[in-house]
């Protein structure tokens, strides 16, 4: 009985013992269980994220750009096609829509000032391909644009720390020691880019829902104003 005894402590500890050594392996070991491109050179880590992003029918951005003096807080959703979501810029808040060539904004009546705000507020407005305003704000719906943006990574890439990024592990690339930009790599399921630290601290975006599918059409047309005609009626 007292050999049992001592037999069954023994298995037990020699149980423990290996539960123990697992996880000290897995803890000593920041790749272990990824999808393997923590172990890989900057350039290819890059050119992975790159190639996973580009492939993504859709994806959402959230965070802060800073542009010729403005800062934005984004939140879209993206698509080939077009996208949707809200800018803040100045203590402004506006929505876009664009579907194919066209663009609309919508927004409350201070967004547009007294004389035609009481109009035009809370209404889809189509955006003229000719107004300067097109230009400006359809590259926040634009997935292509808003991408090659990621990837401005000015100098010479180095792998950085393991991090997380929504309770997703990922591997920072960094540019010129973090100055010439910062991206997080995902190392769950494919390798794509989590969050980019713009250089110069021109802002952090987050990207999310890789993949995921979102309803994009353009608004009824009762709600849609033609600008023009608000404007002048």
């Amino acid at each position: 009985m007292i050999l049992g005894r001592r037999s069954s402590v023994l298995v037990s500890l020699v149980g423990a013992a290996l539960l123990i050594a697992g996880a000290t392996g897995c803890a000593g070991d920041p790749d272990a269980g990824t999808n393997g491109v923590g172990k890989l050179p900057a350039e290819t880590i890059e050119r992975r994220a790159r190639t996973a992003a580009d492939a993504a029918d859709t994806v959402r951005l959230t965070g802060t750009v800073v542009s010729r003096g403005l800062t934005y807080t984004l939140d879209m959703r993206l698509r080939g096609n077009g996208g949707l979501g809200e800018v803040t810029s100045k203590g402004s808040t506006f929505e876009l829509l664009r579907v194919g060539d066209d663009l609309y904004l919508k927004a409350g009546a201070g967004f547009y000032g007294d004389q035609v705000g009481a109009k035009l507020k809370n209404k889809y407005v189509k955006v003229p391909a000719a107004d300067p305003a097109y230009d400006q704000f359809s590259g926040f719906t634009d997935k292509e644009v808003l991408l090659e943006g990621l990837f401005v990574l000015r100098g010479a890439l180095t792998v950085g720390d393991h991090r997380t990024v929504g309770g997703v592990r990922t591997i920072a690339v960094s540019a010129d020691g973090g100055d010439g930009g910062t991206i997080d790599v995902s190392l769950e399921g494919k390798p794509y880019p989590l969050r980019y630290e713009r250089a110069g601290g021109a802002g952090t975006l987050t990207m999310d829902d890789w993949g995921k599918d979102f309803t994009l059409r353009a608004p009824d047309e009762d709600d849609v104003v033609d600008y023009g005609k608000a404007v002048t009626q």
